[in-house]
């Protein structure tokens, strides 16, 4: 066992603290991670205040991992001292059920283990995350980094990244598609820079017209202001695919009358109330109304090595850990150009 420091919270209206734990040894298939980075996801914010449930305490978040390899198992393949390695937002699966087998981890019948807040059932009590020193992950689940990319602004594709590039290629959205993103955020703006990089016309829906001249650096060929009833109207039955990305409660019907038949409306954003829609919008002409979460592993490599060929990284504020508290504030507040990446040398001094 590694004695390891990190941050935690110790209860839903507490700030998250210094705290310190024991890590597993590698086991004969584990890798062990210096991590360098760690991106700052709002789930982490929700988890940490039982906002999707009770958490378990201390709850240590961070589940946008980069850093280098310190030690491998000797049974381990695919990594060796030295290489740079991610982790996700899984760290284990059951591997036997029908999503597993199909490379769907993140589906799995049987319960994904999330990289923190998740019963362990390798070390006992509960997965700790990222806001530390090192973990220590099998390597069926760690993943390759490419030296190409700054590795701060890589960290957030581990989570952002995969969110948004999963349900953009099982709708095979390509060249020739008018595809929208509703929303610029951590999530909206990955969904500008991946969809544009794979040959759509993209189009940003957003409230605030301020975000213009940032929609389209990031790829998008025009903006669309939601709020305007007449900007809507032109776009009725114009989109091939839309990808939602907003977490708060919002009207999806202007979103479904701007597809076109069969076309697709893909949640990944996850507002905490029922959103309600009007069943003519699915009916006529034949809408799809559909959620996406991550992706599994085989996936969200094939992400991170479409995002070095492409060199798409997130847009990233850096922080030292001590500053996590307020990143949490300015997170929610939307202060911030679009994730927050922790410096984790800050934890070590």
């Amino acid at each position: 066992m590694t004695t390891t420091k990190a941050y935690a919270a110790h209860a839903a209206t507490s700030p998250l603290v210094p705290y310190s734990f024991e890590r597993r040894d590698p086991g004969p298939l584990d890798v062990q991670i210096e991590i360098l980075f760690c991106g700052v996801c709002h789930s982490d914010i929700h988890t940490v205040r039982s906002e999707w449930g009770p958490a378990n305490y201390p709850c240590v978040p961070g589940h946008e991992i980069v850093g280098r390899v310190t030690a491998v198992g000797k049974d381990v393949k695919k990594f060796k001292k030295g290489d740079l390695a991610g982790v996700g937002c899984m760290v284990d699966s059951c591997r036997t059920c029908a999503s597993c087998k199909a490379g769907l981890e993140q589906f799995c019948l049987n319960g994904m283990t999330l990289t923190y807040n998740s019963p362990d059932k390798k070390s006992g009590g509960f997965t700790c995350g990222g806001y530390s020193t090192a973990i220590v992950v099998d390597e069926a689940f760690t993943l390759r980094i490419s030296d190409k990319l700054d590795l701060a602004a890589t960290a957030p594709l581990l989570c952002a990244g995969i969110t948004t590039y999963s349900p953009l290629r099982h709708w095979k959205v390509g060249k020739g598609q008018k595809v929208g993103i509703v929303g610029l955020g951590g999530l909206g703006h990955m969904g500008l820079k991946l969809a544009a990089a794979m040959g759509a016309d993209v189009f940003l829906f957003t409230t605030s017209p301020g975000k213009t001249k940032d929609a389209l650096k990031l790829g998008a060929k025009d903006v669309i202001i939601s709020k305007n009833a007449d900007e809507m109207k032109k776009q009725v039955g114009t989109f091939d695919f839309i990808l939602d990305c907003v977490a708060a409660k919002h009207d999806l019907n202007p979103y479904l009358q701007a597809l076109k038949l069969d076309g697709a409306l893909v949640l990944v954003g996850a507002p905490p109330e029922p959103l309600e829609v009007a069943a003519f919008n699915l009916i006529f002409p034949r809408k799809i109304l559909s959620g996406s979460l991550i992706g599994g592993i085989a996936e969200t490599q094939e992400m991170l090595d479409f995002c070095a060929e492409h060199g798409i990284v997130s847009d990233i504020e850096m922080i030292p850990i001590q500053k996590i508290n307020e990143s949490y504030e300015r997170v929610i507040k939307s202060d911030v150009k679009y994730r927050f990446v922790i410096d984790m040398k800050s934890l070590k001094s």
